[in-house]
């Protein structure tokens, strides 16, 4: 038997309705803030990531599924999903004036890596971002975090805690690089294995290790704060003006860094408290990137956007015991008695659904009381038995599942007009309310 791959998982039909709920719930919400959702593919040129990540990374240097395809071409599974959009972005010129400026997008999708898999982290694992392109506006950026931070309410998420911190420009980033190098360096031999290396590499990346070493060496580490200029200093001061305008609760915190190279000015990381554990756990995290559109080959353009985890969220959502809610079921099923019920039951089905009603009728020949425990497996609000009698008279009873009322209904009259003899029978009238209204 051949089995899934390591770190990759099935969403088997029992579980899906949890994941489209986060994802209509996002498309619900995003498009409010008039977000457009945008897709790409799911490989990209390794050059993409390598250029855009950062060669230093653990994303390019340890996780990047890549491989030679037979054109040779050197080719990375996605990663991340915002270099993948930032080369949309600038191939198909969509800064271009017929196309809305700031442009906002969102995605939503599978990526990969390749990590030690673990509860919440897969080496296929799931994201929901957003990308916005073209301002500068300090505003773009309180208005993106208080996207992230709806969402999540929205979700039923508790104890949200939003932290953010400014990088300044890539010149103030690479000063503060060589400070870190400067002061951690004597301090080589007290860091951690993986710090040490970091120390050569990515010295940021120092600022967020969990090692307890580490920690205590970092509280007296540069604050990247202290290395920003002016400019920076003022966009940040108005991001948390803006931030406090719109009652969002945050802490400035100058440990934050994130992990990837295309970062500068304003970055956040949403933030829950694993009761658990006792400790916190990010379960969103972005920032701006105004170098990033120009490094791959675009006009100088400002971006802001953000990334989460939809594996973790859904892990989340369980710890906190939020209820997701479950399909309603079936509105209507055809139970079928004999071969010649087959071709009549199956009319009626197709006349059910196509008034808009969710339909399904039984196709094995069984019997009169496995389909009806099949209907009540599925919820369903009203049952219709099929059987040769009924075929000839040209009349159904429709039964309420809820009420165990029933009435006879002529075959014709369902096949004319579903819904109207649906309506007449079920105490639930929501279905046929919003037909009506056109919702």
């Amino acid at each position: 038997m051949i089995r899934k791959m390591k770190g990759t998982e099935d969403l088997l039909p029992n579980e899906t309705y949890r994941w489209q709920y986060l994802e209509d719930t996002a498309r619900m919400l995003f498009e409010s803030y008039n977000f457009q959702e945008i897709r790409t593919p799911l490989f990209e040129s390794f050059d993409l990531f390598s250029r855009s990540v950062g060669e230093t990374t653990d994303i390019i240097s340890k996780e990047m599924y890549d491989f030679y395809d037979k054109g040779d071409r050197h080719i990375a599974l996605r990663p991340e999903g915002t270099a993948p959009v930032v080369r949309a972005y600038v191939e198909h010129k969509l800064f271009g004036p017929e196309h809305p400026q700031p442009l906002k997008v969102y995605y939503m999708g599978p990526m990969f890596r390749y990590e030690r898999p673990q509860a919440g982290r897969q080496r296929q694992f799931h994201q929901i971002g957003v990308e916005v392109f073209g301002s500068m506006n300090p505003a773009t950026d309180a208005e993106t975090i208080a996207l992230a931070w709806d969402y999540l309410q929205e979700l039923g998420v508790k104890d949200l805690m939003l932290y953010i911190n400014s990088l300044g420009t890539s010149e103030d980033r690479a000063n503060y690089r060589q400070a870190l190098i400067d002061y951690f360096t004597p301090l080589k031999d007290q860091l951690s294995p993986e710090s040490q290396t970091r120390l050569e590499d990515n010295p940021l990346r120092i600022l967020d290790s969990k090692n307890p070493d580490d920690q205590r060496l970092v509280e007296d580490a540069p604050k990247i704060l202290d290395y920003i200029n002016d400019e920076s200093k003022k966009h940040f001061e108005s991001v948390q003006s803006l931030l406090s305008a719109l009652n969002i609760p945050y802490e400035v915190d100058p440990l934050i860094v994130r992990g990837l190279d295309y970062y500068q000015d304003t970055i956040f990381e949403i933030m829950v408290q694993d009761k658990g554990i006792g400790a916190q756990s990010t379960i969103c995290g972005g920032g701006r990137y105004d170098g990033l559109v120009q490094s791959l080959g675009g006009p100088q353009t400002p971006g802001f956007g953000f990334g989460l985890g939809m594996e973790r969220l859904l892990l989340l959502l369980d710890k906190e015991e939020v209820e997701i809610p479950q399909p309603e079921g079936l509105d209507v099923f055809v139970i079928g008695l004999g071969e010649e019920v087959n071709e009549m039951a199956l009319r009626l089905v197709q006349a059910a659904r196509q008034d808009g009603l969710i339909a399904d009728r039984d196709f094995l020949d069984r019997s009169l009381r496995s389909q009806f425990r099949t209907a009540d497996r599925q919820k369903a609000k009203t049952t219709i038995v099929l059987g040769e009698n009924e075929l000839k008279e040209g009349q159904v009873k429709l039964k309420n599942q809820e009420t165990n009322k029933e009435r006879t209904v002529k075959i014709d009259d369902l096949l004319e007009n579903f819904l109207f003899e649906f309506q007449k029978s079920t105490t639930d009238t929501s279905v046929i309310d919003s037909f009506f209204k056109g919702e």
